[in-house]
């Protein structure tokens, strides 16, 4: 029986191991020595962070005062709506993520993954298939938010355009939209390194736009910062009871975008991430978000209160920030979707994909084919679906509320890993989950309306991810069941003496203590074996990276010619098998890499009638398994030094 390689749910290929790497800690998050330094990465987050909620000025206040959803213009009305606004920044943004979400990190880095796999590092915890199962659907949400929101960002920036003249019908703004996102897409294969230099400076350049056309209406109302006063806020709940509530909905608009701060910790590191939003994103989206009420207090009801705050000519430089704005906010989203699919894949919840580093120096910028365009087409789909970014907006909430209330429950049980009684972390949690489930209560009416799309997606990727994990724990099962002890192996090879000829082979295997099915398959039929063989085991740590001197776990000499190799590899990373090589001839175990094959496994899935998974998701399974992308191309291993061996698996 032959063992694929390309497993991920494997030992051989990144298999959920409970040990930590062996050495000291390494961290994720760039170094700061300096000033500049921080200067630099502070930029830098500007733009990849908060480039989604930096958007976000472009449609939340306009929603809040849109009926029959919304609510009148009126003095008490606009004060409310305003200290809604403050108030869920304050402690949504600041409070929960800036002040202790993002102590949460696993060695740097953030995100609901990373959260996972830090709670995963310590076996034994009853508690964990909880975790897990909100861990992964928390992450499924996160792909229904990275299809919204290229499609939001954009549609919402075009949609400035039928504010300057009447030839901009919808029609005509779609197509445009649509033009743009494609685009969009179509320049990802290029990769974030040669665009990412200008994401901060275009995102400062529209906070500052946005912060000074604040502060110009501001001056002319400046009695709309009285609603810093918590009490506008009661009172507004106070008058309009339910409806009031259903509104909250739409202030939670504001803080979409504030899972960024997390999950994108580890490429900018704490200190960065919170001096930007300190220094820059905090007081131009406050300064707006005035502003924009300001405007309403002086001319009552409009259209579009973002765009009405300038006019003429102004009005298409505006348009246009808008739009670079929008495309760094969707690249971040993009991105982030890239670096969540290469994680799923190394903790073993997603088959394996083409993964392609477009930076010499980041690390963190891969770009994946698969995940680009199906990310493309959802993203059109839901311009032509949705017409407008208003029935956006009704989509948008769902995904980002349950995203937050998952994060707040995962941090519970981190915080109580830490140490903290549970009286401590579960009063806090319930704080956060206060406020992530009051916003995903307001946010349910919205199913309806389209708030059902990402949940559609969420429950469709679950699945997809659950599916894929049982699956592989069947098949390991069965290969298990077909490993001879390794021991054993090695007793009837120096009894037997078989014949040897010149050159290396290398095993994969996902289990070290046996003699891997892909060898006895080729020792059945060849009854001959290679002068040197290397039994090679990778395992996937609950770290985002292990450094290079780690990599190597052990190399041991069984005699005979055979060697056992151990590597070890972060949940961020993509094994590499001549990597491995090399390290093994800096050890002393040389193989010449023009007389070195590579055995791999390809089994043929045939359903059964077998217990562990209905027969429904074993077709599936089956069907994500045809077409993972080779082993040989997600290991690096030189397509024309390899040889598969195959056989049929009943399941």
């Amino acid at each position: 029986m032959a063992v694929d390689v390309g497993d991920p749910g494997s030992s051989a290929a990144g298999a959920l191991h409970p040990r930590p790497p062996h050495g000291g800690e390494v961290s994720h998050a760039p170094k700061i020595e300096s000033r500049s330094d921080l200067a630099k990465l502070a930029l830098a987050a500007l733009g990849v962070v908060y480039g989604d909620i930096g958007t976000s000025p472009l449609y939340a206040m306009r929603e809040c005062f849109t009926l029959p959803h919304g609510v009148a213009v009126t003095r008490e009305n606009v004060l409310g709506i305003e200290s809604l606004f403050f108030w869920s920044l304050t402690l949504v943004i600041v409070v929960k993520y800036l002040g202790f979400i993002m102590r949460a990190d696993n060695r740097g880095e953030g995100g609901i993954l990373a959260l996972l796999a830090l709670l995963k590092a310590k076996p034994g915890r009853r508690s964990m298939a909880v975790y897990v199962a909100l861990g992964l659907f928390g992450t499924a949400l996160l792909y229904g938010d990275g299809v919204i929101t290229p499609a939001i960002s954009v549609l919402g920036a075009m949609e400035g355009l039928g504010t300057t003249a009447s030839f901009f019908t919808k029609p005509v703004i779609m197509a445009v939209t649509i033009v743009v996102l494609v685009g969009l897409f179509l320049a990802q294969r290029a990769g974030t390194a040669r665009v990412g230099a200008v994401f901060g400076p275009a995102i400062l350049v529209w906070f500052v736009t946005i912060g000074a056309m604040g502060a110009y209406w501001i001056a002319k109302r400046p009695e709309v910062l009285v609603a810093v006063d918590p009490r506008h806020a009661a009172r507004f709940f106070a008058a309009h009871h339910l409806h009031g509530f259903l509104v909250l909905g739409f202030v939670f608009l504001c803080v979409t975008g504030g899972e960024a701060l997390y999950a994108d910790m580890g490429h900018f590191g704490r200190r960065p991430i919170r001096l930007a939003w300190f220094a820059v994103a905090f007081p131009a989206l406050l300064l707006n978000y005035f502003g924009q009420g300001a405007l309403l207090l002086s001319k009552g009801a409009v259209e579009n209160p973002f765009y009405e705050m300038v006019h003429g000519p102004a009005r298409w430089g505006l348009i246009g920030i808008a739009t670079v704005a929008a495309i760094v906010a969707s690249q971040a989203l993009i991105s982030g979707a890239f670096s969540l699919t290469q994680q799923a894949v190394q903790l073993g919840y997603w088959p394996r994909v083409t993964i392609k580093h477009t930076s010499g120096k980041a690390e963190g910028q891969i770009y994946v084919p698969e995940v680009n365009y199906a990310l493309m087409v959802g993203c059109i789909a839901l311009v032509i679906g949705f017409k407008d970014s208003s029935r956006f907006a009704s989509a948008y909430g769902i995904a980002v509320t349950g995203t937050m209330a998952i994060t707040s429950v995962l941090f519970y049980g981190v915080a109580r890993r830490w140490g903290w009684s549970p009286m401590k972390a579960g009063a806090l949690v319930a704080l956060f989950l206060a406020l992530d489930l009051s916003f995903f209560g307001a946010n349910v009416h919205k199913i309806a309306e389209g708030g059902w799309f990402p949940l559609a997606v969420g429950a469709g990727m679950y699945l997809l991810m659950v599916t894929w994990h049982r699956g592989r724990e069947l098949l390991r099962d069965e290969f298990l069941a077909h490993t001879l002890p390794l021991d054993v192996f090695m007793a009837d090879l120096a009894a037997t003496q078989p014949p040897r000829v010149p050159g290396t082979a290398v095993y994969m295997t996902s289990n070290p203590e046996g003699a891997p099915p892909v060898l006895l398959h080729y020792f059945k039929h060849n009854k001959t074996l290679h002068e040197q063989v290397l039994l090679l085991s990778i395992a996937t740590q609950h770290v985002p990276e292990v450094a290079r001197d780690e990599l190597l776990t052990e190399i041991e000499d069984l005699g005979h010619g055979f060697f056992r190799v151990r590597a070890q590899y972060g949940f961020m990373e993509t094994p590499n098998v001549l990597e491995i090589l090399d390290l093994c001839e800096e050890r002393g175990l040389q193989t010449r890499r023009h007389d070195t094959s590579y055995f791999l496994g390809r089994e043929t899935l045939l359903i059964g009638d077998k217990k562990g998974m209905a027969r429904w998701r074993k077709v599936l399974f089956a069907f994500m398994s045809r077409n993972a992308r080779p082993a040989n191309a997600f290991f690096h291993i030189p397509p024309n030094r390899v040889v598969e061996l195959g056989t049929q698996i009943e399941l």
